[in-house]
């Protein structure tokens, strides 16, 4: 059975319409109060964390509703990295962490991550547990009024999430005398993050700190790294680091502005950690991972092993496995020992922890040589409709043609109103050709 609310990860929609709702939040936070109330008989408690949206002011106080009205009692962060929530969610003993924030969409766009007690995102089942409690009768819910939950702001989560982060290095670990270009997006990253590299003595040339409401992700972050790329070349820095709007995602550049992506990142820190003795297992990518990043594995002697799209996913398949590294191409990156959900600022500092003593981005990277890869994608009003017959027969048709020269992935976003076409293969033409076949029997 499919899910009516939760998509690859967590509730994601435009604000005002659909899901996306003051009402609608209510419900999601009474919902999850419910389910969560009835895993643990000691204190009820919710952490709250958010990115830098402008509907987070309408969307917040309706969720703390929902959840206190259930009996929990909240505490709301403020602006705070994804996996910085999931870390607070775990060290203050936590029922459960809310982060509300649409990652890389437009402003326009708002949503939700869940995590549980262990700071882990929810498995699908637990999510359509709680779907069912989404669309139950509320009063059945609604908590005795001498149990309603109380709130509180703490104003140090970035401070708490930035000393768990330096906890995972040496003590001595400086980055006196490295440039570094940061493009925090205007998103959840935008205090954290040049406070935690500034500490370690590092020279940073922020982008993306201003967040007004309205430019989170617009024409900067990840999704955007041209500007990482431009300002690394003027300010003549080592390494350029770019996050999204909740800091779960990295890509980064190299001194000569040439890109580093997902694939790149989980290449050379699988080869480290390799050399060091610390890599356990192998490595967990997505069904959208590079070809290039399997078969250099694969010479590697590596273990590789593909997970559906979606870092909770790879999350879920790195427990299973026992293996402590794992990651996506776009830059969502799980460093298994420290982390249950990407974090940029984590792999971030893994890496220039790899750079200090001099060494330069360029040799560190670009270890393996990707194979051409186009990534299409078609908004359509019914994501179901890659199971019609039409689109069925143009899938098999356009595999037919490609006849074991590359790989074709065809696959509905989890997150937006989109199909996601990928092809990969040395020839181009032959990528093209066969993306088209798919795209008419779509539109």
């Amino acid at each position: 059975m499919s899910k009516k609310y939760f998509g690859t990860d967590g509730i994601r929609g435009t604000v005002n319409e659909g899901n996306i709702t003051g009402e609608k939040f209510f419900k999601f936070g009474l919902a999850t109060a419910t389910y969560f109330k009835n895993q643990k008989k000691t204190k009820q408690i919710a952490i709250i964390a958010k990115d830098t949206r402008l509907s987070g002011y309408t969307l917040e106080p309706a969720l703390v509703s929902g959840l206190t009205a259930g009996g929990m009692h909240v505490f709301t962060l403020g602006p705070l990295p994804t996996n910085g929530l999931a870390m607070l969610t775990k060290s203050m003993k936590a029922n459960m962490g809310i982060m509300i924030t649409a990652s890389h969409n437009p402003y326009y766009d708002n949503g939700l991550k869940l995590f549980g007690p262990d700071g882990m995102k929810l498995s699908d089942k637990i999510e359509k547990k709680i779907e069912k409690l989404i669309d139950a009768k509320n009063t059945k819910q609604l908590t005795n009024p001498k149990l309603l939950g109380r709130v509180k702001r703490l104003e140090d989560g970035n401070e708490r999430y930035i000393e768990i982060l330096k906890k995972n290095f040496p003590k001595n670990f400086k980055l006196n005398g490295t440039k570094i270009v940061l493009d925090c997006a205007n998103g959840a990253g935008y205090i954290a993050a040049p406070q935690l590299l500034k500490s370690l003595g590092a020279k940073v040339v922020s982008i993306g700190i201003k967040p007004n409401g309205f430019n989170i992700n617009d024409k900067c972050g990840s999704t955007y790294p041209l500007k990482m790329q431009l300002a690394v070349k003027k300010y003549n820095a080592h390494v350029g680091i770019s996050f999204d709007g909740d800091a779960d995602r990295i890509i980064m550049c190299d001194e000569n502005s040439r890109l580093i992506d997902g694939d790149q990142i989980i290449a050379m820190l699988a080869s480290r950690w390799k050399l060091k003795k610390i890599l356990k297992g192998g490595v967990v990518g997505t069904l959208m991972s590079n070809y290039g990043l399997e078969k250099y594995l694969k010479v590697e002697k590596i273990n590789f092993f593909r997970s559906n799209v979606g870092d909770r996913y790879v999350k879920e398949k790195m427990k299973k496995l026992n293996f402590n590294l794992g990651g996506e191409q776009s830059g969502h990156i799980i460093l298994g020992k420290f982390a249950t959900t990407g974090d940029g600022l984590m792999v971030a500092l893994e890496v220039l922890f790899s750079l200090r003593k001099g060494r330069k981005a360029s040799h560190l990277f670009n270890i393996f040589k990707p194979l051409p890869q186009i990534l299409e994608n078609v908004i359509v009003k019914d994501k179901n409709i890659i199971n019609k017959n039409k689109c069925r027969e143009a899938i098999k048709k356009a595999n037919t043609l490609m006849n074991g020269n590359g790989r074709l992935l065809i696959r509905k976003s989890g997150t937006e109103p989109k199909i996601r076409i990928m092809g990969e293969s040395y020839d181009k033409n032959l990528i093209l050709k066969c993306i088209k076949i798919i795209k008419r029997s779509i539109k």
